[in-house]
This record gives structure tokens, C-alpha cells and sequence, in this order.
């Protein structure tokens, strides 16, 4: 096949993926997700096909499995976040409009009425839209299962298919982008799930050891926690705190600060990071979190994996850029120093 047919046949993909993107709009997270749990299923894929399945069985077990582990969680998280919701509601209610702090002789009155009105308004709003989006969640996760199930089947002609558009000469970028690509989703989706896991089951003996209402939610909510960088699950460590010097309750929410925020907060990260890590990619915390704000932010949920995804992506190309000009630029430094 030519070289200006390939380019041809590369540009009619493109634009028809483009035109599929505007037009699939509703369901192109739900894609997006497929296609990242793919790329990250696909040794796992491998690996099942190795134990005699054949292909269409071993992509329909990897499929279903990585399914069932994605619905259980989200259908636990909503109906525990449905089941205590009202609960959570009257404890936040039944707080004092002010609270006072006395520090060096001086009494300052903070107002927290404004902020208990907006998180229970925030909570009512979720419950309501929760409840909505059941029936279009379970849609989603049923074509989220038969998407994982066709990209698992057909990896191997997808990669030669794209392999195929790209000049041999540039074969080296592509993997080195591929291997960037595959470390960071092993970060987010690998290494945060097991450390989302641990952090929760840590924090329920915990929480129950310190007396912290709603234990199981509250650990759950850390748990959750883990996939927002560098605040993660000190956010409900903090609310703990707060919540306990709002009913003066001063030396119980030292202790929950103290405690929780060393065995919740930061030794999950301790026990597992430093054992998973050395297959992830190596991307700053500060760039993480730019990534993961930044996309949130920007096109939603979707950005909460395509934001640091793009991020190592533009490192990577950065290092590639580098290596291919190293020594071959003069350096800005004067030879000799004066």
C-alpha cells in the first residue's frame, strides 16, 4: 500500500472518529472508559487465553469480570450514599449555627450556618439525581461491558490497524507514547483501586475505634477519596475533625486527627504505593493533580482519567523531543565562568 494511500485511508479515520465523537456524544465516556480498562485488561486478557479459553471466551471472561468489578462498587456506593443520605442530613442539621474558638484569651464566632445550608442543599441535590440516573447508568454499564468485550477481541487488529497509518521511521514514538499510555492507566485505575480498597478497610476499625458516626460511610467516602490527588481522603479526616470541635468536642477531634489522619489518610499510601509503583508512570504529584483538575473540570467525570492521561502524554512527548535534540544544541552557559 502506498505511502499517500495510508495517508488517505489515516485521514478518512480520523475525521469519521471525529464526526462518531459529535454524534455519540451521550455515550463517549462510557467509550472512553471501555477503551482505557481495555488497554489495561489486555495482559490480563492474555493471560486468560493462556489457560486454553479461546479468544471469543477469554475476552467475554476478562469482560464480564472487569464489569462486575466496576458495578459492585458503584452499586454499593449509591445505595449506602441512598440508605444514609437522610441520616447524614439530620446530623448536619442538628449542628449549632456558630461555633466559637478561644485562642490567647480571644473568643472568635464562626458562622457555619451558610456552609451546613450548602452541604445539605449539595446532598438533596445528589440524592434526587442519583435516584434519576439509575436506569441510564445500568445502560451505560451494559455497553460499557459489550464495548470491553469487542475492544478485548480485537486488540491485536486494532494495534496492527493504527500501527499501519504511522511511517516505520516513527514506530519507536508510538511505543514509547503506548508504554507512557499504559503506565499512567495502570496508575489511576490499578494503583488508586487498591489503595482506594485498603484505605477503606482500614478506616473502618478505625472510625469505629475513635466512635465516628456512620463508620461504613465515612470509610467508603475515604475509600472514594483516593482517586482525588494530594488532598484524597484527608478532606473526610478533616470534616471528622471539624464535626467533632463544632460539638465541642475538642480532644476528640485532635484524636481523629491525629489517629485517622496518619492510619487513613497517609499509610495506605505508605503500604501500597511503593509496592505498585514501579510499574507506573512516573509523573509528579503537581502534574497529577493538574491533570486530574484540569479535566474534571473541563469535560467532566471523563477528565478524571483523560486530564492526567494527556498530561504524562505531552511529558512523554517533551522527553522524546529532548532526547532526539540532545547534543546536538549549543548551551546558553558561557564555556568559562569570568
Amino acid at each position: 500500500m502506498s505511502a499517500s494511500r495510508t495517508t488517505v485511508l489515516a485521514g478518512v479515520f480520523v475525521l469519521l472518529l471525529v464526526v462518531a465523537t459529535l454524534l455519540l456524544g451521550a455515550v463517549f465516556a462510557t467509550g472512553f472508559f471501555a477503551v482505557t480498562v481495555a488497554y489495561v485488561l489486555v495482559p490480563l486478557h492474555q493471560h486468560v487465553k493462556r489457560l486454553g479459553l479461546p479468544p471469543w471466551w477469554a475476552s467475554a471472561t476478562t469482560a464480564t469480570v472487569a464489569s462486575l468489578v466496576a458495578l459492585v462498587p458503584v452499586s454499593l456506593g449509591l445505595y449506602v450514599a441512598s440508605d444514609r443520605i437522610s441520616s447524614l442530613v439530620d446530623a448536619i442539621e442538628e449542628l449549632p449555627e456558630t461555633v466559637s474558638v478561644t485562642v490567647a484569651d480571644f473568643t472568635y464566632v464562626v458562622d457555619v450556618g451558610i456552609a451546613t445550608e450548602a452541604v445539605i442543599s449539595t446532598l438533596a441535590t445528589f440524592a434526587v439525581d442519583a435516584a434519576a440516573a439509575l436506569p441510564e447508568l445500568s445502560l451505560k454499564l451494559t455497553l460499557f461491558g459489550m464495548l470491553l468485550f469487542g475492544l478485548l477481541l480485537a486488540h491485536e487488529d486494532a494495534e496492527r490497524a493504527m500501527l499501519a497509518t504511522i511511517p516505520a521511521s516513527y514506530h519507536d514514538v508510538a511505543h514509547a507514547l503506548a508504554e507512557r499510555a499504559t503506565a499512567t492507566l495502570y496508575a489511576i485505575y490499578v494503583l488508586q483501586a487498591v489503595t482506594a480498597f485498603a484505605t477503606a478497610i482500614i478506616a473502618v476499625p478505625v472510625f469505629l475505634a475513635l466512635g465516628v458516626p456512620y463508620p461504613l460511610t465515612l470509610a467508603a467516602a475515604a475509600g472514594i477519596l483516593q482517586f482525588v490527588p494530594i488532598v484524597g481522603p484527608s478532606l473526610v479526616v478533616g470534616g471528622i475533625a471539624l464535626y467533632q470541635a463544632s460539638v465541642g468536642d475538642t480532644a476528640g477531634a485532635i484524636t481523629v486527627f491525629l489517629v485517622a489522619g496518619v492510619l487513613v489518610a497517609w499509610l495506605p499510601d505508605v503500604l501500597i504505593r511503593p509496592r505498585l509503583s514501579r510499574q507506573t508512570a512516573d509523573l509528579p504529584g503537581s502534574l497529577y493533580f493538574v491533570g486530574f483538575t484540569g479535566g474534571l473540570l473541563t469535560v467532566g467525570p471523563v477528565g478524571i482519567i483523560a486530564g492526567p492521561l494527556i498530561v504524562a502524554l505531552v511529558v512523554e512527548t517533551a522527553a522524546l523531543l529532548a532526547d532526539e535534540h540532545r547534543g546536538t544544541q549549543r548551551s546558553l552557559l558561557p564555556d568559562e565562568w569570568p
